[in-house]
């Protein structure tokens, strides 16, 4: 018989950050071509980038499960998790899986690099190449988010567990003494409120040099 049960994985500001994130993301990409509402664009694309430099603070100081340390393995480790999916031995760690933990951190770092080239393409730096840069890596952060939902799915029929609804309630099934025992309440309302401070400040053109 089975010791399994709903645990706590997902502390509050890992969810928080993640659909904000989604938001901003999505938020950026459906204004994009519209001059009209660029100021929106702006405040979606530095509120993704401001939403991930906190992602890589928590992922040093956050909870178990939102550490780095606890997904971030070796090719060694993603190479015998991948070999355990095509055995249909699926993952059993209650965390992020090796894989989706390196997938994640890519597309961290790919909105960086999207925020740095729009800063770069509002300045005028080097021309058109930042834009276009901007655009690519855009393109490529799109692609990765597709790849990233679809393997939320595959997983999710693989180990016979709802990941996507687990990021929304925090809970997973495991041990008991796999699960983590603060949530983080108050982090996560603070990651709230100065997300939209952050974007309402950006739309109003409180922070001239990022938009000028």
């Amino acid at each position: 018989m089975s010791d399994k049960q709903s645990i706590l994985v997902w502390d509050v500001p890992t969810r928080v950050f993640h659909w904000l994130l989604v938001i901003c993301f999505a938020g950026a990409w459906l204004t994009s071509e519209s001059e009209r509402l660029q100021m929106i664009h702006y405040a979606f694309g530095y509120s993704a980038c401001l939403l991930v430099l906190f992602r890589l603070i928590w992922g040093v100081v956050g909870t178990r499960y939102a550490r780095f340390t606890q997904f971030i393995k070796g090719p060694a480790e993603m190479m015998k998790h991948a070999k355990g999916l095509l055995s249909s031995h699926s993952h059993s760690a209650v965390g992020h899986n090796p894989v989706g933990g390196i997938v994640m951190v890519g597309l961290m770092l790919l909105i960086l690099l999207i925020g740095l080239t729009g800063y770069f393409s509002v300045k005028e730096f080097l021309g058109d190449l930042m834009g276009e840069a901007h655009e690519a890596i855009a393109s490529l952060a799109l692609a990765v988010v597709v790849i990233h939902v679809a393997a939320a799915i595959i997983m999710s029929v693989l180990q016979k567990e709802n990941l996507i609804r687990a990021m929304v309630t925090g809970k997973k099934r495991g041990l008991p003494e796999q699960a983590i025992r603060f949530p983080q309440y108050l982090i996560g309302l603070l990651l709230i409120l100065g997300s939209i401070y952050c974007f309402y400040m950006i739309l109003t053109g409180a922070v001239p040099s990022l938009t000028q």
